[in-house]
């Protein structure tokens, strides 16, 4: 009774609970937060810090009693309190000019394809916590393609690949439902690591999380461009121990990105390989369609294109896709009874 009282004065969401970065759509005004899923913490006094991008700046530069910590990895939440707090200051930001005491906003949430149902509980019992009266649970890539504007709910076949920051998911949906999917745990973090193992086995350069990424989406290419690029990369000589600046090409960091590519690449033909053929015929038709913040790395949809021998395109703002997916279905009931996962703590949506 007062949860449905308190969810008159409440905005339902749809949220995209991303390993790098968590987006929230609100019913009556989009995206109303768009920040990195990144909590600072004083274990002093256990108390939040900052959250999202103030977080991320802290990131390398805190003292030990305060801690920047990432409470998702690969997708999945790894720290069930943080993960609660971070939400739930999501939640009260979303409402905070509105008059609502104890918001209880009905959210429409992504979820990794692989999840098993006590990690699918895992997530509902921390958004409850966190304050959702009703949580609604939805698979992400099928979230990328209603955001992406996909026709997912007839009986054509629509391939998307979700480039995300801790998981690539890739997926061919038909009739509202996944048909054949593969998902694997190399994505844009990975990426950014590979470029800190390639700084230190050829540099000797120790090099940040925050600067492997800078130099990764500065001149980071799957296959190569018009004409050279440079940046400089700085960080710790491992030898003296003093700082040290070093200037790399385009072509060293794709030299130091090519084996993740090249098994995402290699897994998004596999998925094809495993397609009844008659959605083949769809997507060769009809072509991939790339999300999430790895789509944006350049060349990238040249590269699967030429690999699968299909045309690829990137969505239209393919790092909103998901909450603008979650979003929609706030809107959509029918499409959202099709599309979404039975609930892990009741046996379906309420």
């Amino acid at each position: 009774m007062f949860n449905r009282l308190f969810g008159r004065f409440s905005k339902d969401l749809g949220i995209d609970l991303g390993t790098c970065n968590t987006r929230v759509f609100s019913r009556e005004k989009g995206i109303v937060i768009q920040e990195p899923s990144i909590v600072a913490v004083n274990s002093r006094t256990e108390q939040i810090v900052s959250v999202g991008a103030e977080a991320k700046d802290m990131i390398g530069k805190t003292p030990p009693h305060i801690r920047a910590i990432k409470p998702l990895v690969k997708g999945v939440i790894s720290d069930f309190e943080i993960s609660e707090k971070m939400i739930k200051y999501f939640i009260d930001r979303v409402h905070a000019e509105s008059f609502t005491l104890v918001p209880r906003p009905r959210i429409v949430i992504g979820v990794p394809l692989e999840t098993t149902e006590v990690e699918r509980k895992a997530i509902e019992d921390v958004v409850t916590a966190a304050g959702a009266r009703e949580v609604v649970l939805v698979e992400n890539p099928m979230l990328s393609a209603i955001g992406a504007r996909l026709p997912v709910t007839e009986s054509v076949g629509t391939m998307i690949v979700d480039l995300g920051g801790g998981k690539t998911e890739i997926a061919v949906l038909s009739l509202g439902g996944v048909v054949t999917w593969k998902s694997l745990p190399i994505a844009g973090d990975e990426l950014n690591r590979n470029i800190i193992q390639y700084a230190r086995d050829l540099f000797n350069l120790l090099l940040g999380e925050k600067n492997a990424e800078q130099v990764k989406m500065r001149i980071g290419t799957a296959v190569p461009g018009d004409g050279p690029m440079q940046i400089e990369m700085r960080g710790r000589d491992l030898i003296t121990g003093l700082p040290k600046e070093i200037l790399v090409n385009d072509g060293q960091i794709r030299e130091a990105m090519q084996r993740s590519i090249g098994t995402i690449v290699d897994s998004v033909r596999a998925a094809i390989e495993n397609t009844p053929p008659e959605l083949v015929a769809d997507i060769y038709e009809r072509g991939i369609v790339l999300t999430g913040g790895g789509s944006l790395l350049k060349g990238m949809d040249a590269l699967v294109s030429r690999q699968a021998q299909i045309p690829v395109r990137v969505a239209e703002d393919p790092t909103a896709c998901a909450v603008r997916g979650a979003g929609a279905l706030l809107e959509q009931e029918d499409v959202l009874r099709d599309v979404a996962l039975p609930s892990a703590t009741k046996g379906g949506i309420v």
